[in-house]
């Protein structure tokens, strides 16, 4: 599994940072980016799962 956000629907509520900050993180203007390379380790696909799933703009997604 691999995770993305897509920044031009991220409004920066940065909710994926609080529930995964092994994977997200925010740039300088505040809005989430992912900070894993490669696929999302096994023991994190869980979390990748509730990260999009709660993410108001649907802005995060998983292949």
């Amino acid at each position: 599994m691999h995770v993305f956000v897509n920044t031009d629907k991220c409004q920066g509520h940065l909710r994926c940072m609080d529930l995964a900050p092994d994977l997200f993180d925010c740039d300088d203007l505040g809005y989430g980016v992912v900070t894993a390379t490669g696929p999302v380790p096994e023991a994190l696909e869980e979390i990748a799962r509730r990260c999009a799933a709660n993410c108001p703009e649907r802005a995060i997604s998983l292949r």
